[in-house]
C-alpha cells in the first residue's frame, strides 16, 4: 500500500539566501534548492542642503535683503559644487571670500555677518565660524610698529571665523603718514597669507566705502564680494516695527500705528539720511514707547490684558 504524503500539511521555509527548505515529519530535507535574486533599486542619496535651508529660515525673519538673500545662495551654490567637483577630481576654485558691506547704519550689515560666519562653520569653511567685530580704535596704535601689532592680535582673535571691522573707511582718512595706512597693509598681508584660514569683511558708509576703494586700487580685487545693504523703505521699516512688536507681545491701536507710520514718512523724505540708522532707530522708537506705556499703565492702574498689550498713539515716543 503506498503511502500517501499531504503536501499541504507540509511546513515550508524560506532560508533568507533564497533556498526553500521541505520539512518532512519534523525531519529537514533539501528537497530542491532554488535562488531568488529580486534586483532591488538604489536607493538615492537625499540631499536636504541643511546648511543653506538654515540660513534662509533666519534671514527669512528679515525683511527685505531679497538681493542679498539671493547673492548667499548663489555663494553657497558656488562652494557646494567645489566641493563635488573635487570629489571627482575636478579642477576646483580656490576664491577668497572677503567681502565689503557698504550700507547706512541699522541695514542689518552685523546681523549678516553673523549668519555668514554660521553658514560657513556648517559648510566646513571655517573652524568655528565666529565673529570678531572691530573697528579703527582697535586697529590703529599711537606709535609705529603697535599699529601692526593690534592688528596682528586681531587677525590672530579671528582665525577660524569673520574679522568684521565697521567704518574701514576711516582707516585710510589720515593720509600717507597716518598709522590707519599701516593697519590697511597688515591687513592685506594677513588676507594673502592666511586666505583660508578667515574671513574679512569691510563695512561702512556707502559713498565712503567707494572712495576708500578709489584710494586703494589694489584692495578691490581682494574682495570678489560687494554686498549693497539699502535703506528700507517706509513699508518695510513698518514691517521691521511690527516684527519687533510681535517678539515683545505688543500691538499698535490704529492711531499710535498711524502716527508712527506718519514719522517715518517724514524722516525719510523730509529729514538728512546721516540722522536716520533704519533697524536700530525703530528698536529705539519701540523700546521708549514701552517704557511710556509701562508709567501711563502704572499711573492709571490699568492692567486689563488688551491694555497691556495695546501701545497708544500717546505712547509712542519719536
Amino acid at each position: 500500500m503506498k503511502r500517501e504524503v499531504n503536501m499541504v500539511e507540509q511546513p515550508i521555509t524560506l532560508k533568507n539566501n533564497g533556498q526553500i527548505n521541505i520539512i518532512l515529519n519534523n525531519e529537514t530535507k533539501k528537497e530542491k534548492s532554488y535562488t531568488t535574486s529580486i534586483p532591488r533599486p538604489a536607493k538615492k542619496a537625499v540631499i536636504n542642503h541643511e546648511p543653506l535651508r538654515e540660513i534662509e529660515r533666519e534671514m527669512s525673519g528679515l525683511v527685505g535683503m531679497e538681493e542679498l538673500k539671493k547673492m548667499i545662495k548663489e555663494i553657497y551654490a558656488w562652494l557646494y559644487i567645489n566641493k563635488k567637483r573635487e570629489e571627482q577630481g575636478l579642477k576646483a576654485g580656490k576664491q577668497a571670500l572677503h567681502m565689503m558691506f557698504k550700507g547706512n547704519p541699522g541695514t542689518g550689515k552685523t546681523t549678516v555677518a553673523r549668519l555668514l560666519g554660521k553658514l560657513f562653520l556648517n559648510m566646513n569653511i571655517l573652524s568655528k565660524g565666529h565673529l570678531i567685530e572691530a573697528e579703527r580704535a582697535d586697529l590703529v596704535g599711537e606709535y609705529i610698529g603697535h599699529t601692526a601689532q593690534k592688528t596682528r592680535d586681531l587677525v590672530k582673535k579671528a582665525l577660524g571665523g569673520i574679522l568684521f571691522i565697521d567704518e574701514a573707511y576711516s582707516l585710510a582718512r589720515g593720509g600717507e603718514k597716518d598709522f590707519g595706512k599701516e593697519a590697511i597693509d597688515t591687513l592685506v598681508k594677513h588676507m594673502e597669507d592666511s586666505n583660508d584660514k578667515f574671513v574679512l569683511i569691510l563695512a561702512g558708509y556707502p559713498r565712503e566705502m567707494e572712495n576708500f576703494l578709489s584710494l586703494n586700487p589694489g584692495l578691490r580685487s581682494r574682495f570678489p564680494f560687494i554686498f549693497d545693504f539699502p535703506d528700507y523703505d517706509v513699508n518695510e521699516l513698518m514691517d521691521i516695527a511690527g516684527h519687533m512688536m510681535n517678539d515683545r507681545q505688543y500691538q499698535f491701536s490704529t492711531e499710535a500705528y498711524k502716527k508712527l507710520k506718519d514719522h517715518f514718512m517724514d524722516v525719510k523724505y523730509n529729514q538728512t539720511p546721516r540722522d536716520f540708522s533704519n533697524g536700530r532707530y525703530v528698536r529705539n522708537i519701540i523700546e521708549r514707547s514701552i517704557r511710556t506705556q509701562s508709567m501711563r499703565l502704572l499711573e492709571e492702574e490699568s492692567f486689563q490684558r488688551n491694555e497691556l498689550l495695546t501701545l497708544t498713539s500717546s505712547d509712542i515716543q519719536l
